[in-house]
């Protein structure tokens, strides 16, 4: 059964952290229809000057980020101890669980290209320990296609396996397709999927979708995807939804109001680190 598209959001320029300029697509309006996923914010910039202030230290729970750098050069340091650099076709998987502190600088570079996604935790999983796993180049199979290439970032694809979330299950692929290349995914009937655009329009599910968009498919078990006159690069992203109740405060997102105000309670007193070193 083919997979229909069920909604669209083309993302909108603002800003974050210390002022990076980025397009935001997924939010708090988008929860219940992209159920895991909470938020998705690309970046596409060849000025530093949008960018080099990046995210000063802030806190984390209840979440998992999953940043792709397409390119560019990102650098981590957390409350854990971790202190890592991420460049072009790299992918940084943070697990905030039950808390973490962290940072992220961006160097500049010729052109700053990604996304980061913001991972629900299911409330059973919200307080478990918080890990930081880069998935570097060497670890990412690229797999060939007619005209262009799948490259697994995490979860399945046929009998290829990449990284595996220890929490909430991830089918991600980055999928690049020279001008008019096609690939048909296969995947099972509900799986919760989306697909992002993020350089170049494509044909999804026979609909034209533009750069910089998201959009959210009905179940089914094949979902076609055409690039049009130029090469693009798309983002899969298939998971399974919670359906369950959100609050949501700043970088903190839990169940229930009062798991919110605990948690900054928490970071008021100084005790929002369950684990590891202070920062």
């Amino acid at each position: 059964m083919k997979r229909k598209i069920v909604d669209k959001i083309k993302g909108f320029r603002t800003t974050d952290g210390a002022g990076v300029s980025l397009v935001r697509v997924l939010s708090r309006s988008t929860v219940e229809t992209y159920d895991p996923i909470l938020m998705l914010d690309s970046f596409d910039s060849q000025d530093p000057r949008d960018y080099e202030k990046g995210f000063p230290l802030h806190p984390h729970r209840g979440i998992e980020t999953v940043t792709l750098i397409s390119q560019g050069n990102m650098v981590h340091k957390d409350s854990l101890g971790n202190e890592d650099a991420i460049t072009s076709g790299e992918v940084q998987w943070m697990t905030a669980g039950s808390g973490i502190m962290h940072e992220e600088k961006l160097p500049p570079s010729q052109r700053m290209l990604g996304v980061q996604l913001w991972l629900n935790m299911s409330k059973e999983d919200k307080m478990a320990p918080p890990q930081y796993h880069s998935i570097k180049i060497d670890e990412i199979e690229e797999i060939p296609l007619e005209k262009g290439s799948l490259r697994l970032i995490s979860g399945n694809y046929k009998d290829h396996r990449g990284f595996q979330g220890k929490y909430q299950p991830l089918d991600y692929y980055h999928i690049l397709l020279e001008k008019n290349g096609s690939i048909t995914l296969e995947m099972m009937e509900d799986t919760s999927v989306l697909v992002f655009l993020l350089l170049g329009d494509a044909r999804i599910a026979g609909e034209v979708v533009e750069e910089k968009t998201a959009v959210k498919l009905s179940p089914g078990t094949e979902l076609d995807i055409q690039a049009l006159d130029q090469d693009i690069e798309i983002l899969f992203i298939g998971s399974q939804a919670l359906k369950e109740p959100i609050a949501w405060g700043g970088p903190i997102v839990m169940n229930t109001k009062e798991e919110l105000r605990q948690a900054f309670a928490d970071l008021e007193e100084g005790n929002f680190l369950k684990e590891g070193i202070h920062y």
